[in-house]
């Protein structure tokens, strides 16, 4: 079997929705599919962030909860700036909006994403230096990418958010950070 190109980047880490309703959202992950809890990240913050090139202030929020070892995200933008998340709720769009691949090294998956024809429309770094793009990568369901590279923080966030769906039993399904 050929590897593809993205794929040699990393293994998929996250499944991410923005949906049109989050509460229905995060009800159809927990009530439904079983995971969580989810931790909602509200009014995440952003350095030198981007959208086609041009500087862009961003106000999201992401709930983030584990299914299993996978990590499912559901963002809401409350404000109109530009961004790959208005432009996907301008569309009216459901389902799938980006699968996340977590890097060591950036600058080698922006070459693979190249190679592959992929175009980065939205990058930024986040306080205490991770670093995060997304690509359209054309085709398939027009899902895009994320590539994100850590820092340690974030890891231990993401650990600490996985061990709440250790033996977590339905209640509180989202729980708000502080």
């Amino acid at each position: 079997m050929r590897e593809n190109l993205i794929g040699g980047i990393g293994g998929v880490v996250q499944l991410a929705f923005v949906p049109g309703d989050v509460d229905a959202a995060l009800t159809y992950w927990t009530q439904t599919m079983g995971a969580g809890p989810f931790v909602a990240l509200e009014h995440l913050q952003m350095d030198a962030a981007t959208y086609k090139g041009a500087p862009a202030e961003i106000d999201f929020s992401a709930y983030i909860g584990y299914w299993g070892d996978l990590q499912i995200e559901i963002i809401v933008q409350h404000d109109d700036a530009p961004s790959i998340y208005k432009s996907w709720r301008d569309e009216g769009r459901e389902g799938l909006h980006h699968v996340c691949l977590v890097t060591s090294d950036m600058p080698r998956a922006r070459r693979i994403i190249a190679d592959a024809g992929g175009t980065v429309v939205q990058e930024a770094f986040l306080p205490g230096g991770a670093e995060v793009i997304y690509a359209e990568t054309g085709g398939g369901p027009g899902s895009m990418v994320e590539v994100f590279q850590p820092a340690q923080a974030a890891l231990d966030l993401f650990a600490w958010i996985k061990s709440l769906a250790v033996d977590w039993d339905g209640t509180n399904p989202v729980r708000r950070l502080g």
